[in-house]
């Protein structure tokens, strides 16, 4: 290959044959057609030229010599060890010593990401008061850093390795002490066979959009995706000691083994879903460690920047049943637009309203105070919006003025968060 043709390499680094840059070699005109290019690597310290000052553009050079010019290109970063370049010289790259394709190859099997996110929040309010009496559990204020870490292995082109370390440091509130806890909360593998998706081992259950319950379970999931609409099945436990311990001093968990149907879809702007959740030993919201059933059917739209929707839900305990309290719910929102981490200034703002027994919700995904409202439920408004300040950097702010379905006792919560991701 001709010399001159190291303007591929210019091409491969988003170099314009345009580029201006003081002419280093006696024997490239101004002219010429990689004259920009050459110029701009020299420049760079990716080609060099002979002692008398020349390029010899016309010479023809050897795939070794082509290598060597590869390999100054990525030690000064100026392409990655994903580049095509790279692939095609791979060999010779290897006999320089420069096992850049390898390594990065490997290097690709595993990824780190994160965030950390720092919130505070304060809650206010009859129903509060009385849960810290009686309870003596959650204090009405809470400042904390939390700081995850999330480890994905590829194992092959089908079936990926994940999981996940968690940080929390108590600045003040509930188990402030100086000290801090880590916990390896997630490990799962996730990937297909054939047309089902399976995920198997301890990750997050999302359920009927967080209204029923959002936290780790170890559990087994399968998804198949029939053209716009989908149907999954989840069985296993509903288990994490560290986060809701708090609910029952004789439990470690909200509730034990359940499993999970849900069908849905989407058609255009418009998404259907409908779950049906069994769960064993519910200790959340009062329901005394019996088994409670939940159905869901809910539906949204998103017409431009607006996305609105309600989902409908009813409840099965015996033991709320026996105290002849209320056993459906309903949920509506309203949201117009949405920070995005990877776009500065983006922002949204959105609303909720809830009316929820106690049997419709077992480990809420909400920031507001729920939990205060064991056996009767609550009911009440949840407003908040974000932006992102900075790339990566989004701050939230939310409100949440809830009361009991039978006390009408209030618990204001304010929180607030700022998350950098990684």
């Amino acid at each position: 290959m001709k010399k001159t043709l190291v303007y591929a390499l210019a091409m491969a680094m988003g170099i314009s044959a345009t580029a201006f840059a003081a002419n280093p070699f006696s024997d490239l005109p101004a002219g010429h057609w990689a004259y920009g290019a050459v110029a701009k690597l020299a420049a760079a310290g990716v080609v060099d030229g002979y002692p008398d000052g020349t390029f010899k553009g016309d010479k023809t050079m050897t795939r070794y010599e082509m290598a060597q010019i590869v390999a100054k290109a990525l030690a000064k970063g100026a392409i990655g060890a994903d580049d095509k370049l790279v692939s095609e010289f791979a060999d010779e790259l290897d006999n320089l010593g420069v096992r850049v394709a390898k390594l990065e190859k490997n290097a690709d099997n595993v990824k780190i990401t994160g965030n950390v996110r720092l919130s505070y929040d304060h809650s206010s309010g009859g129903a509060v008061n009385r849960w810290q009496a009686a309870k003596a559990g959650r204090d009405n204020d809470d400042a904390r850093l939390r700081t995850r870490l999330f480890l994905t292995g590829e194992v092959n082109d089908n079936w990926h390795y994940v999981s996940m370390l968690e940080n929390n440091q108590h600045f003040i509130g509930n188990n402030e002490s100086g000290d801090d806890d880590t916990d390896f909360q997630r490990a799962y593998l996730t990937g297909n066979i054939g047309v089902v998706n399976l995920t198997g081992g301890r990750f997050q259950d999302f359920i009927a959009d967080g209204n029923i319950y959002d936290s780790r379970v170890d559990a087994i999931k399968a998804n198949v995706k029939i053209g716009q609409a989908y149907i999954t099945g989840v069985w296993g436990k509903m288990a994490n000691k560290s986060e809701y311990s708090w609910s029952d001093s004789n439990n470690d968990s909200v509730a034990d083994k359940y499993w999970r149907a849900e069908v849905g879809g989407r058609w255009g702007n418009l998404n259907m879903a409908a779950n049906y959740v069994r769960a064993d030993d519910v200790t959340a919201m009062g329901m005394g460690g019996d088994d409670d059933s939940i159905w869901t059917v809910g539906a949204d739209y998103t017409a431009g920047k607006f996305n609105f929707g309600a989902m409908y839900l009813n409840g099965d305990n015996d033991h709320l049943d026996d105290m002849n309290k209320d056993d459906d719910g309903v949920v509506a929102w309203l949201k117009y637009g949405g920070a995005t981490a990877s776009k500065p200034g983006s922002w949204g703002l959105f609303t909720k309203y809830y009316d929820q027994a106690a049997t419709t919700t077992i480990a809420h995904t909400m920031n507001g105070r729920y939990d205060v409202f064991p056996e009767e439920g609550f009911k009440g408004w949840h407003f908040g919006g974000n932006v992102t300040l900075a790339k990566n950097m989004v701050a939230q702010v939310e409100y949440f003025d809830l009361k009991g379905k039978d006390s009408d006792e209030h618990a204001r919560t304010l929180w607030s968060q700022m998350v950098v991701t990684f």
